[in-house]
């Protein structure tokens, strides 16, 4: 009996396509970190790293070619320069890629989770194994050489108590209780997160071409260093350690190993990620003065992403997703502009 062929749903098609954006991105930062890492623990990880980009690449092709779905165009040699001088230390390219396979674990339990066709659920489950044990070796080898800062730690408690007072949410008048340890996770995550953010915009401020460009990363560094300092006073009250900071592992060069296009991704990119990430902590954080200030800082970088957006359309880089068919035009018979919007991509 033949099998009838299940076409990919909306959700899959967009998890494959984010995808091949973020994994063409990163093979040309990979490539461009093994022409002048040192350290061979650092290039072990980064080959391993640039093989499992390589194949996720190859396996959506696949995936789109069997459906007669347009492959991306992403991110190609065109946007990286390999032989460009080192612009971040190795410790930082060891913590860069710690950052992406926290991110790259986030996305893929999601694409999972929201995966109906058997092969594509098997293919995001080895996705998401493989990213683990990059993951595994990253982390390892960040403790072996004295990279990974600790969050901290909690004194255990002699009993299990409840809370009794609604004052366990406040936190804008009067004595403040201390932090919760998922608060505290929280927090740290984000900082960590955040002091990527700032040593990647130090870092492409100084190399990006476009003044415009240049403008927009400065601009989010300041913001990146503002949200760092309100959680860095938050666990200063609290009398807690806060993670180090990377900026001091970017380099003097001031020639691009990227295109203005990839240097914009990589921004928006990471903002997107920061808004998802923040919007999760504020979910289980309860003390009212914390949750206030993540609503802010989403507010912030909302705007700020969206700006990015209007950047890199006015310069013609940002590629459209897979969206739905538009079904207001088609009952119009407005097959035309369908037909000019097809030719346009």
């Amino acid at each position: 009996m033949e099998q009838t062929r299940i076409s990919l749903t909306a959700p899959e098609v967009s998890s494959l396509w984010t995808q091949y954006m973020f994994d063409s991105m990163s093979i040309g930062f990979i490539r461009y970190a093994l022409e002048h890492l040192e350290d061979g623990d650092i290039i072990e990880i980064y080959k391993d790293s640039l093989e499992l980009s390589e194949r996720h690449v190859g396996k959506v092709k696949e995936f789109f070619n069997s459906e007669g779905i347009p492959i991306p165009q992403g991110f190609t040699n065109e946007d990286v320069n390999i032989h460009a001088p080192r612009l971040f230390q190795d410790p930082f390219y060891l913590y860069y890629i710690y950052i992406m396979t926290l991110q790259g674990l986030t996305g893929y339990s999601l694409s999972v989770g929201t995966s109906i066709r058997a092969d594509l659920r098997k293919y995001f489950i080895s996705c998401n194994t493989e990213t683990m044990m990059l993951f595994e070796k990253t982390i390892d080898t960040m403790l072996t050489k004295g990279l990974y800062s600790r969050p901290a730690v909690l004194t255990p408690a002699e009993n299990i108590d409840f809370i009794k007072h609604q004052s366990f949410l406040t936190g804008w008048f009067g004595e403040k209780r201390p932090l919760t340890g998922i608060e505290i996770g929280d927090i740290t995550f984000n900082m960590n997160k955040m002091n990527m953010h700032v040593a990647l915009k130090v870092g492409f401020s100084q190399v990006a071409a476009s003044k415009k460009v240049r403008q927009f990363i400065n601009r989010g560094m300041e913001i990146s260093n503002k949200h760092i300092a309100a959680f860095g006073k938050i666990f200063r009250e609290e009398m807690l350690n806060s993670p180090m900071s990377w900026q001091s592992h970017v380099t003097s060069s001031t020639t691009s190993p990227f295109s203005d296009k990839w240097l914009m991704y990589q921004v928006q990119l990471s903002s997107q990620i920061a808004i998802a990430f923040y919007g999760t902590a504020l979910s289980v954080t309860s003390r009212a003065d914390i949750a206030e200030k993540y609503i802010v800082m989403i507010s912030e970088l909302v705007r700020y992403a969206e700006d990015g957006a209007n950047l890199m359309i006015e310069n013609g880089w940002m590629e459209e997703p897979p969206k739905a068919s538009d079904r207001r035009a088609l009952s119009k018979g407005n097959k035309e502009g369908i037909e000019s919007n097809h030719h346009d991509k």
